[in-house]
């Protein structure tokens, strides 16, 4: 059987991005004057579901993918991509969200049908720090308290007594992007800085101040004043300020959360209002958006709430629509990887050779993908040469696609192909051999015992291959199965192993010259009493030339390959 890569996607091809929500203007006129992009702005979905709900958009939006030619979905909050929507993707190559959260793209469906999601959250970051901040001081000083006695005509200065920031801690839950830099805005008002982050290993360094950082945040509680929340919403950071945990903070602590809702409890949130415990909370989140009217924390005295403001600027608006364009685009046409979601491991920030080595990755599975005839339990990949580590992850996604997409009817990509190899419980093992003398890439794959023992190399159930990049940046296999060879993993290939005996050489050549098959470059490698040829041809064989050919004394095993052209 021959196996043909998929056709990539080039920069000539026309793409159509929907726009499935309100984008800033900028967003928009950068779309439309890409060349070969094309904007379908459906804006009118939010009125679609506002009168009709979420299932008439599933509807309108699962016609368009299904018809095809739809190769990006962009939206920001008010549209959810759902798993309806997804039914028939079509074309459909990646979701972007124009802000930080994807609450409203259900990825476990995109990410099945190998649709890459991405977002835009560093184009936010100023933005929604600067809020985040600018709620710390707006509670401390009472303004919106002070602010509405005015309004109703009253003075009442002595009510409106307020803390200042110098000389007091603020602790950040989540020293990320919006944390740190909440951070230099508090360093610069004369606070003092601490953190929690279960992913930082050492205290932090952040113009010319040390960030003392712990792993645990009970640890961090007793030491600040003022606890600002910079993390996602997780099953490990839902309801993590809660009773049980404020009892850990000082008397009078202040809370500000312009994260994600739920992070901090709400019900006891209230009643450590109410006790003193904590003299006052700021809330631009909520456990459900917008609150219900009557929800108390819209009204409690000692808690400022804003609607949802954080990246509500125009700056912030004009850049996460530009940049969810510019990610949408970039990705389609083949330019790379930003604010990836849900491809975890793949890098795009990769060097020459560690690209080389991606490349040289999927020539080397597919080139071994047609010789698995007894199913896939394990895949071991050996990474030798400190160089390779960065590249494990993409190196180890590129193996799964190369493995398994001439197996299986559902389309493989980088994606989805994770997700399908657990689902069939294939276990995979990436060794990185950084103390290996020479950079070089091995792959082993067990059938369905699941042992890897090289012994046993030529059995039905273990195949194996071995590859290089050497000095002039060409790809090479260096052996497969035990037999030794120099050979470029290029164009259509046919893999013939055979008993090592006159005559068989002849046989091959003879079909293949009466078949109008010309062999273009031939390698041939001796292992005991068999051999393995390894052909370049210049047009496929057919399916009628390999079965005479497996039918011929002397043939052992027949396969068939397409791979990339050389440099492609």
């Amino acid at each position: 059987m021959t196996t043909t890569a998929a056709e990539p996607m080039t920069a000539m091809t026309t793409f159509r991005i929907l726009a499935a929500d309100s984008l800033a203007d900028e967003g928009l006129a950068w779309i439309q004057a890409q060349d070969h992009c094309e904007l379908i702005d459906r804006a009118d979905l939010a009125e679609l579901k506002k009168t009709q709900g979420q299932e008439a958009v599933d509807a309108e939006v699962g016609q368009l993918l299904a018809a095809g030619g739809v190769h990006a979905i962009i939206v920001r909050s008010g549209i959810q991509i759902t798993a309806a929507m997804l039914e028939k993707p079509g074309d459909l190559k990646v979701i972007a969200r124009a802000g930080v959260g994807t609450d409203n793209i259900d990825i476990p469906a995109a990410t099945a049908k190998g649709i890459l999601v991405v977002n835009t959250a560093e184009a936010s970051t100023i933005t929604t720090a600067e809020h985040a901040f600018a709620l710390m001081m707006a509670l401390l000083r009472n303004i919106g308290p002070a602010y509405k006695r005015m309004a109703e005509g009253g003075w009442d200065r002595g009510k409106f007594k307020g803390r200042q920031l110098a000389g007091m801690t603020l602790g950040l839950v989540g020293l990320g992007r919006i944390g740190k830099t909440v951070a230099q805005r508090a360093l610069a008002f004369g606070m003092k800085v601490v953190g929690f982050d279960p992913f930082v290993n050492s205290d932090i360094q952040l113009d010319g101040h040390t960030i003392e950082t712990y792993r645990n945040f009970a640890d961090m509680l007793p030491h600040a004043d003022v606890l600002s929340f910079h993390v996602p919403k997780t099953p490990e950071t839902t309801g993590m300020l809660n009773s049980e945990t404020f009892a850990q903070c000082r008397d009078g602590v202040f809370v500000v959360n312009a994260a994600r809702g739920g992070i901090v409890d709400a019900a006891a949130l209230l009643e450590a209002c109410d006790s003193g415990k904590c003299a006052g909370a700021a809330l631009d989140v909520f456990d459900s958006e917008p609150p219900v009217e009557n929800d108390p924390l819209r009204s409690h005295p000692r808690i400022l709430v804003t609607p949802h403001l954080g990246a509500s600027t125009k700056e912030a608006q004009t850049a996460v629509s530009v940049d969810a364009a510019k990610a949408c685009l970039a990705y389609l046409r083949g330019e790379g990887i930003s604010g990836a979601v849900n491809a975890g491991g793949v890098r795009v920030d990769l060097d020459p050779t560690q690209q080389r080595y991606v490349d040289l990755a999927q020539r080397m599975s597919e080139l071994l993908s047609p010789m698995i005839t007894r199913g896939i339990a394990t895949v071991n990949i050996e990474l030798h040469g400190k160089q390779l580590g960065p590249a494990a992850g993409t190196i180890e996604r590129t193996v799964l696609v190369g493995l398994l997409k001439r197996h299986f009817d559902t389309p493989l990509n980088v994606i989805n192909v994770g997700h399908l190899a657990e689902q069939r419980n294939i276990k995979l093992r990436v060794v990185n051999c950084e103390e290996a003398a020479s950079t070089q890439l091995n792959i082993t794959v067990a059938g369905p015992t699941g042992a890897v023992d090289s012994s046993t190399l030529p059995a039905d159930e273990v195949r194996r291959i071995v590859g290089r990049v050497y000095d002039d940046h060409r790809p090479r296999v260096i052996e497969i199965n035990g037999y030794h060879m120099d050979m470029i993993p290029a164009g259509s290939m046919v893999l013939i192993q055979n008993e090592d005996k006159p005559g068989v050489i002849g046989v091959v050549g003879t079909m293949f010259g009466q078949a109008t098959v010309n062999i273009a470059d031939m390698t041939i490698s001796r292992r005991g009493d068999s051999a393995l040829m390894v052909l370049k041809v210049d047009n496929d064989p057919t399916p009628k030339l390999v079965e005479a050919l497996q039918k011929q004394s002397g043939i052992l095993k027949i396969a068939t390959v397409r791979l990339a052209d050389e440099g492609k």
